[in-house]
């Protein structure tokens, strides 16, 4: 077994224990285990090439503190969690958009509508009761969508594995932080907290997939 197959082995045995402390509500395994799922991910990238792409690497970064902020009750913590994966998505945003080498005005068109479509009814269910966190989460969800958008022109552009695996983690994303925004400011459940769990690492997951299948392409 060599390093990226071991590191493997550690980000799926994190992830299933900090799920397995979400679902039986068992707060030392989330402690423990919530943070270890970005830092192995992050090993498994480093592990698992020669050269890395050093925007990925800082964009895991942020997700690692997002993770870590979020783990803590209170307006100001979820702010900087907010904040720190803002910035991890516009990473994500950065790279796609360095794989696009031409555009369309209907592709692009084209791709805007769904992700707007999606903002638009998840914002126009939430806005009464986001109050004072309406901006931060409307800028927030245009960002995400964003990801989505430039994901999905790239998809459509090359029909590539890659793009299509970013696009996947993409969509999932935005389903993890949709169901998040539902939980905290509308409807909590802890089915809920439990689906965030598992589309959050499945999205960071397709996203680590794509990075390492455009590096071995290059």
């Amino acid at each position: 077994m060599n390093k990226a197959q071991f590191t493997f082995f550690v980000f799926v045995l994190v992830s299933v224990l900090d799920i397995v402390g979400v679902i039986f509500e068992i707060p030392i395994l989330v402690y423990i285990f919530k943070p270890l799922i970005i830092l192995s991910l992050l090993f498994l990238y480093v592990f698992s090439l020669p050269k890395r792409l050093k925007w990925y690497v800082i964009a895991l970064e942020f997700s690692f503190f997002g993770d870590v902020l979020l783990m803590f009750s209170g307006e100001l913590f979820f702010m900087a969690g907010l904040i720190s994966f803002l910035m991890a998505h516009l990473l994500f945003i950065k790279i796609v958009i360095s794989r696009i080498k031409k555009y369309s005005l209907s592709k692009v068109i084209f791709s805007i509508i769904p992700f707007l479509i999606v903002f638009s009814l998840l914002i126009f269910n939430l806005k009464d009761s986001l109050h004072e966190m309406l901006w931060p989460v409307i800028i927030y969800g245009l960002t995400i969508a964003t990801f989505g958008v430039v994901s999905l022109i790239d998809f459509l552009n090359t029909k590539s594995k890659k793009s299509l695996i970013m696009l996947s983690g993409a969509i999932v994303f935005m389903i993890s932080d949709a169901v998040l925004a539902i939980n905290k400011f509308h409807t909590q459940d802890h089915l809920f907290e439990i689906s965030i769990m598992i589309t959050y690492v499945l999205a960071q997951y397709l996203i680590y997939r794509s990075m390492i299948l455009e590096k071995n392409n290059d």
